[in-house]
């Protein structure tokens, strides 16, 4: 071989090097092309759409308010659904009901706005908005009453949204660690390891937010068996997709419980300050289920929790269909057993087997599994 020709296997195993390097900066590129589109999507312009808000009061004088409210609304671009409804007591059964984000009682002494803001304060905050005006032309400050404040360690009635996120977080990147390290055990090893991190995540969870930073007063039980049955669904899901996905899992997890996710629970914006896109999600999705519920059972008396907890337990319906599913998968995949070998001599000393709850691997299937155990971690 000429001397002209030596270098072309370096090259070759550089480009090579550069090609697998490009795969996997792929990921992070999607990441943030992702990460972008979903929170700018979702929070960049915040505005009503079809927000239910009420005037309080009957008669013609009434419905000729509440019909002006939803036109100069309509008119600055915002949605407005607007009612009427017969007295004060009314609007604050239809505000703990979670029906309104506000309730306007008009009075040409003291005009006053009802709202709960744990059940979003950024949806008070905006209804706010929406009735100041009408105090302002009668030259009389508005007072706001709010009928379902936040607990003492959570001002601002966004601690179960942070909560979320931090149970998402120790849910979704498990799963890199069940998919990677995990990989070489079998489905029901890792379902059951499963069972015992979701507990460890949601106990971890329930313990910030109870008596480490007091964002739950009460309930705190409840936001336990929540949060494990949010946890185990992610999980689940998970593991059973890293079967048929591998390395592509991470980004699988981060489309759907942080970009979709985080965006769509209703932690920061509800559904009638959002797009319609991020809008609908809320009505299904896992973190929506998570964050209502929490609302539900700590500051509305447990109105429409039933409903959350169904949301909650539907996911981990589908995690647990996806794992059942790998496991068969793996199961098919699996080399038949040989032969049963003949007992081995007493001189020769009992004889070694693997356990049988691990299979093994390829050397290519190791290192691609720490690349990937690399990788999402990081991530």
């Amino acid at each position: 071989m000429s001397s002209a020709e030596a270098p072309a296997p370096g090259r070759a195993r550089d480009l090579a090097a550069a090609r697998h390097v490009l795969v996997h900066l792929l990921t992070p590129m999607l990441m943030c092309v992702g990460m972008g589109l979903a929170y700018l999507g979702a929070f960049v312009n915040p505005s009503p759409h079809h927000m239910p808000v009420a005037v309080v009061g009957a008669g013609p004088s009434t419905a000729a308010l509440a019909q002006t409210i939803h036109d100069k609304a309509a008119a600055a671009g915002d949605s407005l659904d607007v009612r009427t409804v017969p007295d004060r007591d009314a609007a604050h059964h239809l505000l703990l009901e979670r029906q309104l984000s506000g309730a306007f009682v008009p009075s040409a002494t003291a005009p006053e706005l009802l709202v709960a803001s744990t059940n979003a304060d950024t949806s008070a905050t905006v209804a706010e908005k929406v009735f100041t005006p009408l105090a302002t032309a009668q030259g009389k400050p508005l007072k706001v009453t709010d009928l379902a404040p936040p607990a003492h360690g959570d001002p601002t009635g966004q601690g179960v949204f942070f909560f979320l996120v931090a149970v998402s977080i120790g849910s979704y990147a498990s799963v890199a660690v069940l998919g990677g390290a995990g990989a070489v055990l079998r489905m029901r090893t890792r379902a059951a390891f499963v069972v015992v991190t979701s507990f460890a995540v949601s106990l971890i969870g329930a313990a910030l937010a109870g008596p480490v930073f007091h964002v739950v007063s009460h309930g705190l039980w409840g936001v336990w068996a929540m949060a494990w049955l949010y946890s185990a669904g992610i999980l689940f899901l998970g593991v059973g997709l890293h079967t048929f996905l591998k390395r592509w899992t991470t980004l699988t997890m981060m489309i759907l419980f942080v970009m979709l996710n985080f965006t769509t629970s209703g932690g920061l914006y509800r559904p009638e300050l959002l797009n319609g896109f991020f809008g609908a999600l809320h009505s299904f999705w896992n973190g929506a289920g998570l964050v209502e519920g929490l609302r539900s059972l700590v500051y509305f008396d447990h109105i429409g929790l039933g409903r959350h907890v169904l949301t909650l337990v539907a996911w981990l319906v589908v995690g647990l269909l996806a794992t059942t599913v790998a496991g068969l998968y793996e199961r098919r995949r699996r080399p038949a057993r040989g032969p049963v070998p003949a007992p081995a001599p007493a001189s020769e000393g009992p004889r070694r087997h693997a356990a049988p709850s691990v299979r093994e691997e390829t050397p290519e299937e190791h290192e691609e599994r720490e690349e990937e155990m690399d990788e999402s971690v990081g991530v």
